[in-house]
């Protein structure tokens, strides 16, 4: 298949209107501006809608209204913008509403800075907004990876009838790689949502509501968002795992860091270090059972994990192995991206 040479941002932005999304409302706010600025000129060219909100707030309420009505539709933003969005994503989630949602992460916490970072892990996969809810949360590494995850995120979001975030980070928005993308799809292929408010006909009125004053009632919501949760736990998490059947330290990173964690592995198995490393894809569900086969193992002695953050992913990790193996742990924060040299020398005892 041909490969073209395309910015991270501008080549999620295709495959999204590939993958059957009409409808885009986001606000600007680096390192993400590519998404809504490619997309302002390619959501036309197709039939779509395009729309440059006067916040972020505003566009998270647009693709609640725009998925009620059986559109695919998307937002993007960074991490301040993204928190913004919260209580809308929590609306969303309890009207079981499809829709993906692109953050590329920006170093924090408060305006920080526009270089990248992974700190919005937390907000990501243990809610972000209130209540009682979880997301489908996918992690690409690649520019080639955040075009096929967004190219699917809209059958797993119609699948499940529930927001997808792609957690992506600066780094990713940002560089450029040869990606082949996938063939437009035809939105009147599609499956039919019944549950949309796309006019009442001929069949009962659909109502989408996120209150509820009998307990018993509201008490069923979470049920059903969290039986769909498990439902994508047994069938869809995704990971990868590289050098790891001798490993003897298990490397665990994901997005840039697992980038530089594969460099680094590469680099200590040529001098005979047993190394590997663990990428999740997603994170929510995050693939606790697949860490925890690892930690089974009698050649793992510990894992190393590695983020842009204080710490965050850690603690996932630290629950799936559950003591059975030592969790240490290397991170970065204010922008900076760790390099191999860096990430090896901690692995090595020499920074903590």
């Amino acid at each position: 298949m041909e490969k073209v040479l395309m910015k991270g941002n501008e080549a999620i932005a295709e495959a999204a209107v590939r993958g059957g999304c009409r409808f885009f409302a986001g606000y600007p706010i680096t390192p993400q501006n590519e998404i809504p600025e490619y997309l302002s000129a390619r959501l036309p060219e197709v039939g779509g809608t395009f729309i440059q909100s006067e916040s972020e707030v505003s566009a998270i309420n647009m693709i609640s209204g725009a998925s009620a009505a059986g559109c695919r539709a998307m937002t993007s933003s960074s991490s301040p913008g993204i928190s913004l969005k919260q209580e809308g994503i929590s609306y969303i989630a309890c009207g079981q509403l499809p829709c993906v949602i692109i953050n590329m992460v920006r170093g924090g916490p408060g305006l920080g800075t526009i270089y990248p970072g992974q700190a919005d892990y937390f907000q990501a996969v243990k809610g972000g907004g209130h209540g009682d809810y979880k997301l489908l949360v996918y992690t690409p590494a690649t520019v080639q990876e955040a075009v096929d995850i967004t190219y699917k995120a809209f059958d797993m979001a119609d699948k499940y009838r529930i927001p997808v975030l792609i957690l992506g980070d600066g780094t990713i928005g940002q560089m450029m790689e040869p990606v082949a993308l996938p063939e437009m799809k035809d939105p009147s292929t599609f499956p039919k949502k019944d549950w949309a408010l796309t006019g009442r006909k001929d069949r009962p009125k659909n109502i989408v509501n996120t209150l509820d004053m009998n307990p018993d009632k509201l008490e069923a919501i979470p049920a059903r968002l969290f039986d769909v949760y498990e439902q994508i736990r047994q069938n869809d998490v995704e990971y990868e795992e590289y050098m790891c059947d001798d490993a003897e330290t298990v490397i665990v990173a994901y997005g840039i860091v697992s980038r530089v964690a594969k460099s680094a592995v590469n680099e200590m198995r040529a001098r005979g270090e047993k190394v590997g490393l663990f990428r999740p894809i997603t994170v929510s569900p995050y693939p606790d059972k697949a860490i925890a086969a690892l930690a089974e193992k009698p050649c793992v002695k510990r894992f190393f994990v590695s983020e842009l953050s204080k710490g965050q992913m850690v603690e996932d990790v630290r629950l799936a192995v559950n003591g059975r193996k030592p969790v240490e742990f290397y991170g970065r924060t204010g922008g900076h991206v760790i390099n191999t040299e860096e990430l090896i020398e901690a692995i090595e005892g020499g920074k903590r």
